[in-house]
């Protein structure tokens, strides 16, 4: 055994890693993947910790009490967060069924362009919406680029998100979605452009089925059942939005009109742990109302332009 095995043995074992890796079965891959997402999260909180611990070291002595308790804080937080996580990812694989989720993408089973009665995506349409919020008015713009990007051999028609607050740059987003023969709508993928002080700040978010590990899920069911419960997305820890149907009859009231016979959802994701989203989509028009649960926030179409 060379010294270099026996180092990386060794550093192994003192990390308590396993030194090999049992496949998952079938019907419990969803609660390995959840187990060992955990372990990921919590070294990476107790290397963050130790990476603070490290900065503290190197302040005058007059300030490294202060920051130690502050890393700390920061690490018994995000080990909370962590379990909160696990527990999440546990109640979505038994809503899930608990087995590989692996979907399979055949880009003859693609139709062109989306036009779900539900989730229309018409080229040359914008849906705007407004939010009010403690700093200020949120506004969405949503509208088809009439590009197309290739996901894994399919066409997907490309959606710009442009998000801002009081007229300031927040998010600047690119979804791609594709339809298959069946009526159902993949979301395949987004580049997520995030902002502060109207400065992009990071990419957090962004996914690609195909890539690393990122894999397409349903944004809307061809035909939408109660209780039907499915992955919108899926790129561990970075997008893991789950959606249910709730109710195939609702009323909604929003600033643009009033809709009846709504489809109404209730989106989570275990990233997220206790927040929760209903949204509610009107046929011929997509997306009209989201209500975050907690704060009561309301997020809803105001307008429809040309």
């Amino acid at each position: 055994m060379t010294g270099n095995r026996i180092r990386f043995i060794a550093a192994l074992l003192v990390l308590g890693m396993p030194l090999a890796a049992s496949p998952a079965t079938g019907t419990d891959a969803c609660s390995q993947s959840a187990s060992e997402t955990l372990t990921s999260a919590r070294r990476e909180a107790q290397a963050s910790y130790w990476l603070a611990r490290a900065k503290c070291t190197n302040l005058p002595l007059a300030q490294q009490s202060a920051c130690l308790e502050e890393a700390q804080d920061a690490l018994q937080e995000a080990l909370e967060l962590c379990d909160d996580q696990y527990v999440e990812r546990l109640d979505a694989c038994n809503d899930l069924g608990g087995g590989i989720y692996n979907p399979t993408i055949n880009p003859a089973n693609f139709v062109a362009g989306v036009n779900h009665p539900f989730f229309p995506l018409q080229p040359g349409v914008t849906l705007v919406y407004e939010k009010q919020t403690s700093e200020g008015v949120e506004r969405v713009e949503v509208s088809p680029t009439g590009a197309t990007k290739l996901i894994l051999g399919v066409a997907c028609v490309e959606i710009h998100d442009v998000v801002t607050l009081d007229g300031v740059h927040v998010e600047d987003t690119l979804d791609w979605f594709a339809q298959d023969v069946l009526g159902n709508v993949w979301y395949m993928g987004e580049l997520a452009m995030n902002f502060e002080d109207g400065q992009l700040s990071d990419l957090d978010g962004s996914w690609r089925a195909g890539v690393d590990g990122a894999k397409p899920g349903i944004v809307m069911k061809a035909v939408p059942r109660v209780g039907d419960v499915y992955r919108q997305e899926f790129l561990i820890a970075e997008a893991e939005d789950i959606a249910e149907v709730a109710s195939l009859n609702k009323r909604v009231v929003v600033p643009y009109g009033t809709f009846s016979r709504c489809l109404q959802t209730e989106d989570f994701t275990p990233i997220e742990p206790g927040i929760e989203e209903k949204k509610y989509y009107a046929a011929g028009v997509g997306l009209v109302l989201s209500v975050n649960v907690q704060s009561g926030a309301r997020t809803e179409l105001v307008d429809i332009l040309p």
